[in-house]
């Protein structure tokens, strides 16, 4: 009985510390400060300026626009560029955006999605600062990234200035998955980064300028304007959903492991309320649990529209559990075994490729690779990949 009290007091005190570090760290993110908010780092920058700004329906800053704060603080933007979703955030993923004019403040909105990925000499006419605040979630295949390319690349070659305003990144302490090979580049994926880069969006832009990825190699004249009181180990709560189909933390959490499904026959929850918190598909083998995508805000034709999908639902798993681990395998082996044909698993338009990078990960999946053996391929670009992001860290 004493050895059993001995070991219960010590589980206590390992618990107590655990519990000890983690309400820190809560407590240490609950005062972290947005680029955003900084206004005396950033107001005089553009003060003067003839500013465009980058942002979308998350640029907001203690509630309130970034546009109309500029506004109120005398700041007068030219023009909005707005990435994909708009920039109200209610358009569905890919979808084609027309140019338009705010209601509110009357800018013009130009959409730098679709067949206008990137700003043109005559956009930019009369610009001379370019102001980016877009809230992203630290994926790869996340497109705001591939926005920000562009957008630097676009100054670069037009003179122009970029200030990227940073904001915390919720999946800033995981670095994992497949990095992305030349051969694959889209805009699910321009850089040779992995799924999980562990990095802000103002790092990953000196990133970006620093290894020379934009065309030709030029080069950005760049300002981060810093987080403070921020660490990459640090849980941050978005107060915006960053797109229509990111409800919410554990979604967030998920995203880098259930979007592989977008390049196969299986849902991942679009038309739901549960975006990618579950998944499933017809061609499951039937199980108790199901869904039917219906039409939603920013999934108005969701994958097997009103069709019963059998699968898996993932929205009761602790946060904690998803964020303490990288990508989880688990579940996209688990549809592929279980999918009633398996030749109809992938798409044939080749987006899962796009999305893990190249074709290596499609092709241990067919030959029935684990996920530790799949896993283990990754290790040594991973390795590789940390020393370069070391080199553009502003956060432990």
């Amino acid at each position: 009985m004493l050895y059993v009290s001995k070991v219960t007091n010590t589980l206590m005190k390992i618990c107590t510390l655990i519990f000890t570090i983690f309400m820190a760290s809560v407590s240490v993110a609950a005062g972290i400060q947005t680029g955003a908010q900084n206004l005396d780092a950033y107001l005089p920058l553009v003060k003067d300026k003839k500013v465009a700004l980058v942002v979308n329906h998350a640029s907001v800053v203690n509630g309130e626009h970034l546009v109309d704060l500029l506004l109120a603080n005398k700041i007068s933007p030219k023009t909005i560029f707005a990435p994909e979703h708009g920039f109200r955030g209610e358009a569905d993923a890919g979808e084609h955006l027309k140019n338009g004019v705010d209601a509110k403040s009357g800018l013009p909105i130009v959409s730098l999605y679709g067949s206008h990925k990137k700003p043109t000499p005559e956009d930019l006419k009369g610009i001379d600062t370019l102001l980016f605040d877009i809230q992203d979630v630290g994926v790869r295949f996340y497109t705001y990234l591939s926005t920000l390319h562009y957008v630097m690349e676009a100054a670069a070659e037009n003179n122009l200035s970029v200030i990227v305003l940073d904001r915390p990144n919720p999946n800033g302490n995981r670095i994992d998955g497949p990095v992305l090979k030349k051969a694959y580049r889209s805009f699910v994926g321009l850089h040779p980064v992995p799924v999980l880069y562990g990095m802000t969006i103002g790092e990953y832009a000196m990133m970006i300028n620093g290894e020379g990825w934009l065309k030709d190699g030029v080069k950005a004249k760049l300002k981060v304007v810093a987080l403070q009181n921020y660490s990459h180990s640090d849980f941050y709560h978005l107060p915006v959903r960053p797109s229509p189909n990111l409800p919410n933390d554990l979604s967030i959490a998920l995203y880098p492991s259930l979007a592989f499904f977008e390049g196969t026959v299986f849902s991942a929850g679009r038309g739901t309320v549960k975006q990618f918190q579950l998944y499933g598909a017809p061609a499951y083998v039937k199980r108790d649990f199901s869904f039917l995508p219906q039409p939603s805000a920013g999934a108005k034709y969701p994958k097997h529209l009103g069709k019963r999908c059998y699968g898996v639902d993932l929205s009761g798993t602790a946060l904690e559990k998803v964020r303490s681990a990288g990508i989880d395998l688990t579940y996209l082996l688990d549809a592929y075994q279980n999918c009633s044909d398996p030749e109809i698993f992938f798409l044939r338009n080749n987006f899962f490729d796009r999305l893990a990078g190249s074709d290596l990960l499609r092709k241990q999946i067919i030959e029935g690779k684990s996920a530790n053996e799949i896993r283990a391929v990754w290790q040594k670009e991973l390795k590789a990949f940390k020393a370069v992001r070391e080199k553009y860290l502003l956060y432990p």
